[in-house]
C-alpha cells in the first residue's frame, strides 16, 4: 500500500456484492482491540478490551473479521502520516466483515462489506459511515476482501485514471512484490499492458512472473536503468513506483519522451529529490496518485475502476495473502511490514 490517504465516498450497490449472512443482535458494551498509546513502533501498540463504538448519524456498526495491514498503518503509529491522528487510538486502516446495525433504509445486518477507514480497523468491532463501505465482491471471503480493496484501488488508478496506460504499452513497477507493487503488476497484466517489474530479491522476482510480470529486474543486483531500456529501447511509458528512495531517478531515466512517472508512495522511508532536467530533456511527465483527491475531484474514475475491478475478480484475480496474523499478534504483523518482508500483503484474522 502507499502510503497516503486512503478514504472517500464509496458506493455499497452492485451486482457483486456478496449475500447478507446471519449475524447476532449488538455486542457487549467491551470488545478487544490493538491500542496505540502514544507515537512510536510497533511496541506501542498493546490489545486490550476498549469500548464498542457507538455510530454516529450515518454510521454502520461492523462486526470486523479481518483487517489488512498496511505501510500507512506503521506511520500512523510513528505518527509520521501527512494524516496525524492522535493518540489514543485504534490503529489498522482497511476491513472486512459484516454489517451488524445500520441506520434505516441503507443496509441489512449481515451484508459483507470492505471499507478503508482513517483508523479503528485493528478492532473486533468498527463504526464506519455508510458512504465509506463497499461490498465484499464475490468470490472473496473475508481475509482477502481486507487484503483487496485499498491496493488494487491504488494500482488501477496510478496505472489509468493518472498514468494513463493504454494496452500494448510499458509499464515498469517499483517495489512490484509489494502490495501495492504486486497488484499493480497483476493488474497491469489482466489489462494488457507489457510488464516489467523491479524488485529485490530473486523470491519476490518469482511471485512478480507468477502474477503476469513479463521482464523482472532485480535491482540490487542488476543496474536498474540499463536493464530497463535494455527491455524497452523505445522506452518506458509508465513508471508506477510506490517506494521512492535512491531506484526513483534511474527509472525517470529510462521512460520513453512523454512518459509518465506516477508516484504513489515513499515505502523506502525517502523522498526522491529529481533533477527537473530529465522532466524537460525528455518531456516527461510526473504525476502523483492520491486516493482523496482523485475520490473528490474524478469520483467518476472511482466508480469505473470499481466496475472494472469487479470484472477482474469475477474473472479469477485474488490478492496474494502471505501472512495471517491473530489479533494478539498485532506486533509482529506490524513489524512484518515496517520491515518490508512481506509479499503481497499480511492480514490480521480478527475473528477466527
Amino acid at each position: 500500500m502507499a502510503d497516503t490517504a486512503q478514504d472517500g465516498p464509496l458506493s455499497v450497490s452492485g451486482p457483486t456484492s456478496s449475500p447478507p449472512v446471519e449475524c447476532d443482535r449488538r455486542p457487549a458494551t467491551l470488545m478487544r482491540a490493538a491500542w496505540c498509546d502514544r507515537f512510536g513502533d510497533s511496541s506501542m501498540v498493546t490489545v486490550r478490551e476498549v469500548p464498542v463504538p457507538v455510530p454516529a448519524a450515518g454510521e454502520a456498526l461492523i462486526r470486523v473479521h479481518a483487517a489488512a495491514v498496511n505501510f500507512p498503518d506503521v506511520l500512523m503509529i510513528a505518527g509520521r502520516y501527512q494524516v496525524r491522528t492522535q493518540p489514543p487510538f485504534v490503529p489498522g486502516t482497511e476491513l472486512a466483515g459484516e454489517v451488524i446495525e445500520a441506520p434505516p433504509g441503507t443496509l441489512a445486518p449481515g451484508t459483507r462489506v470492505t471499507a478503508r477507514v482513517r483508523s479503528g480497523a485493528f478492532a473486533e468491532y468498527a463504526s464506519v459511515g455508510v458512504a465509506d463501505l463497499q461490498p465484499l465482491p464475490g468470490g472473496l471471503d473475508f481475509v482477502g476482501g481486507a487484503a483487496f480493496r485499498v491496493t488494487y484501488t491504488t494500482a488501477y488508478h496510478a496505472l489509468i485514471t493518472v498514468g494513463e496506460a493504454q494496452p500494448g504499452q510499458v509499464v515498469a513497477v517499483l517495489g512490484a512484490a509489494g502490495g501495492v507493487g504486486l497488484a499493480t503488476v497483476d493488474v497491469a497484466h489482466r489489462i494488457g499492458l507489457r510488464v516489467i517489474a523491479a524488485a529485490s530479491s530473486p523470491e519476490r522476482l518469482e511471485i512478480c512472473r507468477a502474477h503476469g510480470a513479463d521482464h523482472t529486474i532485480d535491482y540490487l543486483r542488476e543496474p536498474l536503468k540499463e536493464r530497463l531500456k535494455a527491455l524497452a529501447p523505445g522506452g518506458v511509458d509508465v513508471v508506477v513506483d510506490p517506494v521512492g528512495g535512491e531506484f526513483a531517478e534511474a527509472a525517470l531515466r529510462a521512460v520513453a519522451w512523454g512518459g509518465r512517472f506516477v508516484t504513489v508512495g515513499y515505502a523506502s522511508g525517502t523522498i526522491p529529490r529529481i533533477p527537473l532536467n530529465l522532466v524537460l530533456l525528455k518531456g516527461a511527465q510526473i504525476r502523483g496518485f492520491e486516493m482523496t483527491g482523485v475520490a473528490a475531484h474524478a469520483p467518476g474514475a472511482m466508480e469505473a475502476g470499481d466496475a472494472t475491478l469487479d470484472r477482474l475478480v469475477a474473472d479469477g484475480m485474488r490478492p496474494h495473502v502471505q501472512s495471517t496474523f491473530s489479533l494478539d499478534d498485532v506486533r509482529p504483523a506490524l513489524d512484518s511490514v515496517a520491515n518490508r518482508k512481506v509479499l503481497g500483503k499480511a492480514v490480521i484474522q480478527v475473528q477466527r
